[in-house]
């Protein structure tokens, strides 16, 4: 499986962009995709997940109301909308991808099999 993530960019706080992960290979209809992202010096933290074959979603605290993750099953890829942008959302996020994760593991990367390569996210203040 490979991902592919685009999107990242610069924004002054207050903004939005929007990203995008698509899979491809050997996917599956009962993919967890999620959203991560890691500031220098900081580990890899959660942001987002959603199970594409019924649209559960999930969110940590920090990005809730803020972001909103969507994915469309059948063509195996996810957004991250993300508005109202603050500069500690600057960040290099990755996108990850697994099956039938239990809810507890989606906010951990170490369940992830499949990563992206990392899209930069910079705010402004």
């Amino acid at each position: 499986v490979q991902l592919q993530a685009s999107g990242g960019g610069l924004v002054q706080a207050g903004g939005s962009l929007r990203l995008s992960c698509a899979a491809s290979g050997r996917t599956s209809t009962r993919f967890v995709m999620g959203w991560f992202r890691q500031a220098p010096g900081k580990e890899r933290e959660f942001v987002a997940a959603i199970r594409l074959n019924g649209d559960t979603s999930y969110y940590a605290d920090s990005v809730q109301g803020r972001f909103t993750i969507s994915g469309i099953n059948a063509q195996n890829t996810a957004y991250l909308q993300m508005n109202s942008l603050k500069p500690e959302d600057t960040a290099v996020y990755y996108c990850a991808a697994d099956q039938t994760l239990i809810t507890s593991a989606t906010r951990r990367p170490e369940s992830y099999d499949y990563w992206g390569q990392g899209t930069q996210v910079t705010v402004s203040s």
